[in-house]
């Protein structure tokens, strides 16, 4: 995350942050067909199912029509391009996008600086929706001004997973996850002389090694990336005590167990069993444990992610909504209204928040896990009472998550070619807890070479 979109949100009260944010509306000829017959504004949309999901799409199509019904001036036009790193930069060129797209957490700050969207701010002022926004998440999506350029739609905050029951069998609270590295290295060391199983293990295959390590090194005070994407920064001495603490949890502790090529499936298989006690991940990875992988829920416990050398944060991901930069005034007004009907109405709305509870729980989905909310403090109260008669999760096994993870500073992942960078950081943990004798600091060198090749393509 660019350091002056932290800068410009930490800190700020909502008021000031509205009167901060103000912009003029701009102008110019979108994608869409502007105003038509009566008043009418066409915009299309992106993200419809494909035809082979039909369930989805059917619900899409719900929604669309819904919305329609709901403002008879907007028509829109439903079409099926998602994003893609491969091919944005050419239909961006081509003028081939729609007028409202969801894109990643990594994009937005590389697209403001490439005017390839539109500025939100007054529409967002003007909709009442400005304030309704969690300021931490928002910087995401904000110039140097604060003006804002895309709209928050989901987002996650890593955090630790641990189970509650190998924590109580190694006569740790678990109520009282650590809160630093170097306690995680002794919870962990804890576990496995008093549980036989590994106290600790970590995802290193299919990108999510590197996805992990990365944020390991944001937990250490480090980077993987300069602001501007241009470099990689990960042979500095944050990432090399992140991977050495690694390397000595495996070798000298040995806390981690045999096993090393984890992805989230197969982590998450394991520590269902009851076989590892603590690993990285969000807060809604309690859907894929408990439902999917027969984890007791009682068994469940997420913390805030351990820092080590002071408060650095956690890294976050997420996707917001962005407008075309050559959308009209009434477009974007349409694309914003189409935004909180189809993505924040629960939020905002209590008859769209307990009809999506009723839902859920009908679904025999986890109905209310905490996470990381797009919308402030305040509206993420109200919209929890909403929904408090449909919660259907343990939320005291979340508290000592849920009660730092709103404050906890939230860092993007890095902001060019994310997932190469994650491919060649995973041979870099595997070789660390494969090999006995692998030298931390020229595996990181060498990977170091090996981005900075992709970065400079």
């Amino acid at each position: 995350m660019n350091r002056f979109a932290i800068r410009c949100a930490a800190g700020l009260s909502v008021p000031f942050l509205l009167a901060a944010c103000s912009s003029a509306p701009s102008s110019g000829g979108g994608s869409g067909t502007g105003a038509g017959p009566g008043g009418q504004v066409t915009i299309t949309v992106g993200d419809r199912p494909s035809s082979s999901d039909p369930a989805n799409r059917a619900n899409f199509d719900k929604r669309v029509a819904d919305f329609q019904k709901a403002n008879p001036d907007i028509k829109l036009n439903p079409v099926e391009t998602i994003w893609d790193a491969t091919t944005f930069q050419a239909q961006a060129a081509g003028g081939q996008l729609p007028d409202v797209l969801n894109v990643p957490f990594t994009e937005p700050q590389g697209m403001i600086a490439r005017k390839q969207v539109a500025d939100l701010t007054q529409v967002l002022k003007d909709q009442g929706l400005l304030d309704k926004f969690n300021p931490n998440v928002l910087k995401i999506a904000q110039d140097k001004s604060c003006n804002v350029f895309a709209v928050p739609t989901a987002a996650y905050s890593l955090g630790l997973v641990y189970n509650r029951d190998l924590f109580k069998k190694a006569g740790l609270d678990p109520d009282k996850p650590p809160a630093t590295w170097d306690e995680l290295r002794a919870d962990a060391k804890q576990i496995t002389q008093k549980t036989g199983q590994a106290g600790y293990a970590q995802m290193t295959t299919n990108n999510t090694g590197g996805w992990m390590f990365t944020a390991q090194t944001y937990a250490f005070g480090g980077s993987i990336e300069n602001e501007d994407g241009s470099k990689a920064t990960f042979d500095d001495a944050p990432s090399k005590a992140a991977l050495q603490l690694l390397h000595d949890m495996k070798w000298t502790d040995k806390s981690m167990g045999q096993a090393v090529l984890y992805d989230i499936n197969g982590i998450s298989k394991v520590f269902a069993a009851g076989k590892v006690g603590m690993f990285m991940a969000a807060p809604d990875t309690y859907r894929t444990l408990v439902q999917q992988n027969g984890l007791p829920s009682s068994a469940f416990g997420i913390g805030p992610m351990p820092q080590q050398g002071g408060d650095h944060g956690t890294l976050s991901g997420g996707s917001v909504q962005i407008v075309s930069p050559n959308a009209t005034d009434a477009e974007k007004v349409a694309a914003v209204k189409w935004i909180k009907f189809n993505y924040l109405n629960k939020y905002v709305n209590q008859d769209a928040a307990v009809t999506s509870a009723k839902a859920g729980v009908a679904a025999k989905l986890p109905v209310g896990t905490p996470g990381l909310p797009v919308i402030s403090a305040e509206q993420w109260s109200t919209y929890q009472g909403w929904i408090k008669p449909y919660v259907n999760v343990p939320l005291e096994n979340f508290a000592p998550y849920t009660k730092v993870a709103a404050d906890q500073k939230i860092i993007a992942e890095p902001p060019v070619k994310a997932q190469e960078v994650y491919a060649a950081l995973d041979p870099v943990v595997q070789t660390v807890l494969g090999n006995e004798k692998a030298d931390v600091g020229s595996l990181l060198t060498k990977a170091v070479g090996t981005v900075n090749a992709k970065l400079g393509r």
